[in-house]
C-alpha cells in the first residue's frame, strides 16, 4: 500500500476528525469494556485547527484519501511527545502505524519520545514496545488510568 505523510491543512480538519472519530470509537469494539469517546476533544474539528496551526499535525493519505493523522509536540531540548497516532479502522494490520512511527522519528531530530497511552489498550502498548517504547510510570485520573512510554534515541 502506498501511503504518503504530508503536514495537515486547515483545509484537511474535517476529514481528520471523521477518520480520528471512527479509529477512537473502533476502540470499543476491540475492548468491549471500554464505552465509545476517546481523548477531550478528539471529535471536535475547533481543535484540530488549533493543532493544525499550533503543532506539528500530519496527514497519513493513501490513493489521495486522508487514512489517518499524527499530532507532534516539540517539549524542547530534543524531547518531541507524541499527542495522537490514529488510523482508519479499515486499514488495520496493514502496517501503517509502523510507517508512521518511523516517518516521525525521522523527521523531528528527538533524542527522547514520549507518549500516553490508556491502560486498556493492550493492542497500543504492544504497538509501542516492539518499536522499542518502554513503559516509565502510569498516572491514575478518576475516569482513565493511563500508562507513559518513552523512547530515548
Amino acid at each position: 500500500m502506498n501511503v504518503s505523510f504530508e503536514r495537515a491543512a486547515v483545509a484537511d480538519a474535517e476529514a481528520l476528525v471523521a477518520v480520528q472519530v471512527a479509529a477512537f470509537h473502533s476502540d470499543a469494539l476491540a475492548y468491549p469494556a471500554v464505552e465509545i469517546g476517546g481523548p477531550p476533544c478528539y471529535d471536535s474539528v475547533e481543535d484540530a485547527v488549533k493543532k493544525i496551526t499550533r503543532d506539528a499535525y500530519y496527514k497519513i493519505v493513501s490513493d489521495g484519501r486522508i487514512i489517518g493523522g499524527i499530532v507532534v509536540f516539540d517539549r524542547g531540548q530534543g524531547h518531541f511527545h507524541l499527542d495522537l497516532i490514529y488510523v482508519d479502522p479499515g486499514q488495520h494490520g496493514r502496517g501503517i502505524g509502523t510507517q508512521a512511527m518511523r516517518f516521525i522519528e525521522r523527521a523531528h531530530r528527538a533524542t527522547r519520545w514520549t507518549l500516553d497511552t490508556p491502560s486498556w489498550a493492550v493492542r497500543n502498548q504492544h504497538f509501542y514496545e516492539k518499536l522499542g517504547y518502554v513503559k516509565v510510570w502510569e498516572t491514575v485520573h478518576p475516569d482513565i488510568t493511563l500508562f507513559a512510554y518513552e523512547k530515548r534515541v
